[in-house]
Formats: structure tokens, C-alpha cells, sequence
């Protein structure tokens, strides 16, 4: 999973240093627009696939050792992913 999330955020990166040099070379905004939809669908991805393994994985663990208080942890956390 971390090599997985690594290489998408360095795919990422790539794209945000792509579309700064869009910018720096004035190309027509709605490419640049595109890129950008195209980056934060990415992100959204990331996310997705790292709060799929945080539940699998952190909170699962937390409630199956009595931690409640993760689940109001877990509910602001989604709220700030859902923005």
C-alpha cells in the first residue's frame, strides 16, 4: 500500500509541476483547468484508497480494543474529506 500511495503522489507531483509550467507559458486556461481537475481527481483517489486502509486497518484495530472515541475521531476526519 505505501509503494502504491508513493508512486500515485509522485504521479501527482508531476502533474502540479506540469501545470505550474502551463501557467509559466500562458497556454490556454482550460487545459490548464483540465490538468487541474485531472490532479485533484488523483488526490481524491489517494484519499480514498488511504481511508480504505485506515478503517481495514487503524480503526478496526482501535474498536476491537474498546477505543469509541475513534469513531467521532474518524466522523471530523471525513467531514474535512468531504468538503
Amino acid at each position: 500500500m505505501k509503494n502504491n500511495l508513493t508512486a500515485r503522489l509522485n504521479r501527482i507531483e508531476g502533474q502540479v509541476r506540469g501545470v505550474k509550467g502551463m501557467i509559466e507559458k500562458e497556454q490556454y486556461c482550460d487545459d490548464v483547468l483540465n490538468q487541474i481537475a485531472s490532479i485533484q481527481s488523483a488526490l481524491h483517489s489517494v484519499g480514498r484508497l488511504l481511508l480504505e486502509q485506515h478503517l481495514k486497518s487503524c480503526v478496526l484495530g482501535r474498536i476491537e480494543g474498546g477505543d469509541k472515541a475513534v469513531i467521532d475521531e474518524l466522523l471530523v476526519t471525513l467531514g474535512k474529506l468531504t468538503r
